[in-house]
Formats: structure tokens, C-alpha cells, sequence
């Protein structure tokens, strides 16, 4: 599986310059491909629409938030999503790529699977980076 450079390329953006709050991954004809960039001021509510209902995706997501101790935080998490009624092949690819695909964005902090939105609400990866 090839990952389009792009995809790493967007990715830096992402961690360094805050560019985007969100970037959702595809895979088309054998290799990983930017689908859409979420601006900053976007939510996770918008990231989460942003996923299809019955087809399997990778993503990242800048979730920031502020401590306890009144801190400014950011954590990046890598979300794979597997909805329950995509193909099961489709699935399959998803997973076998994964890992490969997670090892070219350096600097993910926190990793999701999700198969139901209820596995990746924002009260889970709120406690999460927590």
C-alpha cells in the first residue's frame, strides 16, 4: 500500500502550523490519499459528519483542550474508522494497512478504532487525552 505524499505533507501542517483541525484519509487504487481537510475552526461534530456512514476511513484529529490547571493542551489522535455494515473487504484492507500508514505520521499521540460513532464520541476522546 502507498501512502500519497500529500498525505505526510498535510499531516506536518496539521502538527506544526495548526492548519487544520481535522484530516480524513482514503484509500483509492492501492494507495492512501487525502479526502478532506477540516479548517481550524471546525468542530468534532464536523469531523464526525464528515465520516461516511458505511465506508471505512483513517483520520486525524487535533483535539484541544484546557487542563485542571488551566492549561492550553493539544493531542493529535489517529482514528480508524470500520463502520459495522461497510464491506468486508474493504474492511480488511483497512486493517492489514493501518499500522504501515499510522508509522508514516510522526507524532500521533493517541489511537481510536471506531466501528459506531459511540466509540468515538467526544466524551471518549475528551478522556482520553485527559
Amino acid at each position: 500500500m502507498a501512502v500519497r505524499d500529500e498525505c505526510k505533507l498535510k499531516f506536518l501542517e496539521l502538527k506544526a502550523k495548526r492548519n487544520y483541525r481535522f484530516i480524513i484519509f482514503k484509500i483509492e487504487q492501492q494507495e492512501v490519499v487525502v479526502e478532506k481537510l477540516g479548517r481550524p475552526d471546525e468542530t468534532y461534530e464536523d469531523f464526525t459528519g464528515s465520516l461516511p456512514a458505511d465506508e471505512c476511513r483513517y483520520a486525524v484529529f487535533d483535539f484541544d483542550f484546557i487542563t485542571d490547571e488551566n492549561c492550553q493542551k493539544s493531542k493529535i489522535f489517529f482514528i480508524a474508522w470500520s463502520p459495522d455494515i461497510s464491506k468486508v473487504r474493504s474492511k480488511m484492507v483497512y486493517a492489514s494497512s493501518k499500522d504501515r500508514f499510522k508509522r508514516e505520521l510522526d507524532g500521533i499521540q493517541f489511537e481510536l478504532q471506531a466501528t459506531d460513532p459511540s466509540e468515538m464520541s467526544f466524551d471518549i476522546v475528551k478522556a482520553r487525552a485527559f
